[in-house]
């Protein structure tokens, strides 16, 4: 099988690695890809967000598989210009990508199929006259804390949830459109999907942290770091999910004629009335991808292939390593505000290491930061104790100056604390 995977991140490079080790794919392709990816695929340049160059470049390199990681190809149409060529692509249309694409498409959705979630208000023009009056007026109905969401994609930057009404107001004002929430208490999940549209294959649940700062301080960021599995999470909660979340969801998308194939990530928070759905995404989640991944023994490609052509009905059940995965993140100075790009990076060529905004320098090939979250360390072990070890162990040794990252990721969890801090409300990344 000739594969080829779209995108240049984290998630990327995890995918990445899962689909060089599946011994069914003989040549992986990445575009753009970077320089961690570079070792496992062959690098092609591509706009990624251009429907026709993308399909182009499928039918160039003679892909069987097109895999198409971030979620603005996605809701682009990449995928249909893709399929339109005879080519199997991973990845859902562009019209069921709307999932991802518009938080307000979302909830009408989920209110639709009667998916159990938070309260909300769409509101447009929400900087001025009745739109500033409606947003206002929501904000007044669900109280503090306060979610505010970009309806559109934000590369990770769209939510803001804060108990200062002015902030919520002022994030508001800089959209086009919002969504404006309740609140919603409880610890969050990451639930990846796989599904043909028909049949939904869940994989191993993940928690992610979206705080800059130890303890959930800070700003929101695109995920400083996961893990999984989830030991706290109480039995039956993802057959509950699976039954109450993800098959009205992709019925009620085959109603509107918009079937959904590919990943679909259900973000969680499990409060005291049960599990209830924060966000959908239309793709795998950076970072709880380079987790779930690792503990997954069931060759990836073959897996995706069989959600793109609809036949994972007949699928072998999927298989899990044991053990427990953790992955930290490490991101450049300045980050998640205006991020300082260019440091040498030294330390990324060992395994466990995902690079993320790593970039060759033109002058001499060093390695050096190109974004804000550049790169993870991902460590196994038999329990998440010696899971934490090791991936502490691979972010320690990477040198950045002004490298920041979190010590406490999965902390809790690993000391079997079930009063893990509070989160709501993930970004849209």
């Amino acid at each position: 099988m000739r594969v080829l995977l779209l995108g240049g991140g984290g998630r990327e490079h995890a995918l990445a690695l899962g689909l060089a080790a599946d011994p069914a794919v003989d040549h992986l392709i990445a575009a753009p890809g970077n320089p961690g990816i570079a070792a496992v695929a062959e690098l092609r340049p591509v706009e990624i967000t251009d429907p026709a160059a993308v399909a182009a470049l499928a039918v160039e390199v003679q892909a069987d598989l097109v895999v198409v990681g971030p979620e603005a190809p996605l809701v682009a149409g990449v995928a249909d210009a893709v399929r339109a060529k005879g080519i199997v692509c991973f990845g859902p249309s562009g019209a069921a990508a709307r999932i991802e694409g518009s938080k307000a498409f979302a909830k009408d959705v989920m209110n639709a199929a009667g998916v159990p979630t938070a309260r909300a208000r769409a509101v447009v023009n929400p900087g001025s006259g009745v739109g500033a009056a409606l947003v206002a007026q929501a904000l007044d109905e669900f109280g503090a804390p306060y979610v505010v969401k970009d309806d559109g994609l934000a590369a990770g930057k769209g939510v803001v949830v804060t108990d200062d009404r002015s902030a919520a107001l002022d994030h508001a004002a800089s959209c086009d459109r919002v969504v404006v929430e309740e609140y919603l208490a409880g610890p969050e999940v990451s639930l990846f999907v796989v599904t043909d549209g028909e049949t939904a294959l869940p994989l191993l649940p993940a928690q992610d942290f979206k705080r800059i700062g130890d303890g959930d301080t800070g700003p929101n960021t695109g995920g400083m770091g996961a893990y999984a599995p989830l030991s706290w999470l109480p039995e039956g909660t993802v057959d509950e999910v699976m039954a109450t979340v993800v098959h009205p969801t992709l019925a009620e998308l085959r109603g509107r004629g918009a079937p959904f194939s590919g990943l679909l990530y259900v973000g969680l928070a499990i409060t005291r009335q049960g599990p209830r759905v924060i966000e959908f995404n239309a793709r795998f989640g950076d970072p709880e991808t380079q987790v779930v991944l690792a503990l997954l023994e069931t060759p990836l490609a073959g897996l995706l292939h069989a959600a793109a052509t609809g036949t994972l009905a007949g699928h072998p059940p999927l298989r899990w390593r044991s053990g427990a995965a953790v992955t930290v993140v490490v991101a450049s100075a300045g980050y998640p505000g205006t991020a300082r790009s260019g440091d040498v990076i030294t330390g990324a060529e060992r395994a466990g290491i995902i690079h993320a905004g790593t970039a060759r320098r033109a002058a001499d090939g060093t390695l050096v930061s190109a974004g804000g979250r550049v790169l993870s360390g991902t460590g196994l072990g038999a329990d998440l104790s010696t899971a934490r070890e090791a991936a502490y162990a691979l972010v320690a040794g990477v040198g950045l100056d002004g490298a920041q990252y979190r010590r406490d990721i999965a902390a809790l969890a690993a000391a079997d604390r079930l009063d893990a801090p509070q989160r709501v409300a993930p970004t849209d990344g």
